[in-house]
């Protein structure tokens, strides 16, 4: 009875489990679990010298659950091991949205690279460094992707100042000159308070959305890291960011 009931969970598992399709083009020996596996966004560039090993997507099955960016990099990153991959390039990213798929969905390429250097771009996997040089202000990466209420807009405050309007699809970058700790924080039918310490000099992602409310929507407002923040807003399918 208690193997039935293991049998019966491992299978519900299964189910819930976003679906990983690889196809390979070129055999190598696994490498160990422990390896570090370089992502690259969608608008970066990577080493010429770079082997394509294969491609790897990651779907929902329509009921998949621990589908978020990270769960599903990581997913990739498994696959990447396998096939003796220590990178890869992201060319398709699909954001959550109400219509489609609550989950993170991705296609991307499985690099093996001899030599990292020949590419300096913003990776997944890159050391955080968020510094700007010689900068006098603080850049906020500000973002919302498609989601719940998407005719529903609001505006985003830092402190007493007004710093955008948060729109459904839509992405900004602002500049701001005020450092220290504050709170970014927004109102509907609810007022959400998210405290940011802010250096200059610094870059900053902010990811927006609406979660459920009474009747128009709570906001949603999140200080995320570069990492994530940059694969995010790079998956964003609208008009270049605005500077402020």
């Amino acid at each position: 009875m208690k193997n039935l009931r293991l049998l019966l969970l491992g299978l519900v598992l299964a189910a819930c489990a976003p679906k990983v399709s690889t196809k390979l083009s070129s055999s190598y020996s696994p490498l160990d679990y422990r390896e570090d596996v370089r992502v690259y966004g969608l608008q970066d560039a990577y080493p010429a010298s770079a082997e394509e090993v294969g491609l790897v997507k990651i779907t929902d099955t329509g009921f998949s659950v621990n589908c978020g960016l990270e769960q599903v990099l990581e997913k990739a990153k498994a696959e990447a091991r396998q096939a003796g991959g220590n990178a890869l390039k992201l060319v398709e990213h699909l954001q959550p949205n109400l219509m489609t798929s609550s989950c993170h969905r991705i296609t991307a390429k499985i690099l093996r690279v001899s030599n990292f250097d020949e590419a300096l771009v913003s990776t997944a996997s890159a050391p955080e460094d968020n510094s700007i040089p010689d900068a006098d202000y603080a850049l906020l990466h500000v973002y919302r992707a498609s989601g719940m209420g998407p005719l529903v807009n609001y505006d985003l405050f830092l402190g007493d100042s007004l710093l955008c309007r948060v729109k459904n699809n839509w992405k900004q970058t602002i500049k701001v000159k005020k450092d220290g700790l504050n709170t970014l924080w927004a109102r509907t039918e609810r007022k959400v308070e998210e405290p940011i310490k802010i250096e200059l000099g610094k870059e900053y992602y902010v990811r927006c959305g609406l979660s459920m409310g009474a009747f128009v929507g709570h906001p949603q407002i999140t200080v995320v890291d570069k990492s994530t923040g940059s694969l995010e807003l790079q998956s964003i399918k609208e008009k270049a960011a605005k500077k402020k």
